[in-house]
C-alpha cells in the first residue's frame, strides 16, 4: 500500500513540474520587435537627416566661396585715366614704347622724350635707359612727378632710389619729384637715396649689365 501511495506522489509531481513551464507571450514579443524596428529606424532618419544638413552647409559654404569677388590689387605707380598724361599719339598710345605696358598702370614712374620730333613715352627709366642703349637719341626727356602726376623735365627731378615700395622693370625702385621737400617725405617714409636724374640713369643702365 505505501509503495502504491508513493508511486501516485511521484507521478503528481513530474506532471505538476511539466504544468508550470511558463509559456513565451507571442504578442508581447511582437511587440517589443516593433519597438526595436521604430528605434532602429529612427536612429538610421536621424542619422540621414544630420547628413543631409552637414551637406547642405558644406555645399552651402563651397558657394558661398566661389561668389565672393577676387580682390585685386593696385600699384602704388598706377592712377586713374583721368589722372593720366599720355604723350603719344596712335593705337598703342598707352603702351610703353619699349616694352608694351600699360602706361596708366605704371604711371607714376612714366618717362617721355623726342625722337626726331615725335613723342615717345615709357614705363620707366628702365625702358628710357634701354632706348638710349640701341643708340636713339633723345631729346627733351621728361619724368612724371610723383605729387602732381604732372611732366617735368628730368633736370628738376629729385629720384628716391632704392625705397621699399616697388619699382618697374626693375628690383632698385626709382621715383621722381620736382620739390626736394616732397623727396624727403617719401624718403622718410620708405627709405632710399635722394639722386639727380644722371645717378638714377646711371643705377637704371646696371639692369643690363
Amino acid at each position: 500500500m505505501l509503495k502504491i501511495l508513493f508511486f501516485v506522489f511521484f507521478a503528481l509531481i513530474i506532471t505538476g513540474c511539466q504544468n508550470i513551464t511558463p509559456e513565451v507571450n507571442k504578442s508581447q514579443t511582437k511587440n517589443h520587435k516593433q519597438n526595436l524596428d521604430t528605434t532602429q529606424k529612427h536612429i538610421v532618419t536621424k542619422k540621414t537627416a544630420t547628413k543631409k544638413k552637414v551637406s547642405k552647409a558644406v555645399v552651402k559654404k563651397h558657394k558661398h566661396t566661389q561668389q565672393q569677388p577676387q580682390k585685386i590689387q593696385k600699384l602704388f605707380q598706377t592712377v586713374d585715366a583721368k589722372d593720366a598724361v599720355l604723350i603719344q599719339k596712335g593705337p598703342n598710345r598707352e603702351h610703353c614704347a619699349i616694352c608694351g605696358m600699360n602706361l596708366i598702370k605704371y604711371y607714376k614712374t612714366n618717362h617721355a622724350a623726342k625722337l626726331e620730333g615725335k613723342n615717345i613715352q615709357y614705363c620707366s627709366i628702365h625702358c628710357l635707359a634701354k632706348h638710349i642703349n640701341e643708340g636713339a637719341e633723345l631729346e627733351n626727356p621728361m619724368v612724371v612727378d610723383v605729387a602732381s602726376l604732372k611732366f617735368i623735365p628730368v633736370t628738376e627731378a629729385f629720384y628716391v632710389v632704392g625705397s621699399d615700395v616697388s619699382g618697374t622693370m626693375t628690383k632698385t625702385s626709382k621715383y621722381a619729384f620736382k620739390s626736394l621737400e616732397d623727396a624727403k617725405k617719401f624718403q622718410k617714409l620708405h627709405g632710399g637715396k635722394i639722386l639727380d636724374f644722371y645717378s638714377a640713369w646711371q643705377m637704371a643702365k646696371k639692369d643690363f649689365k
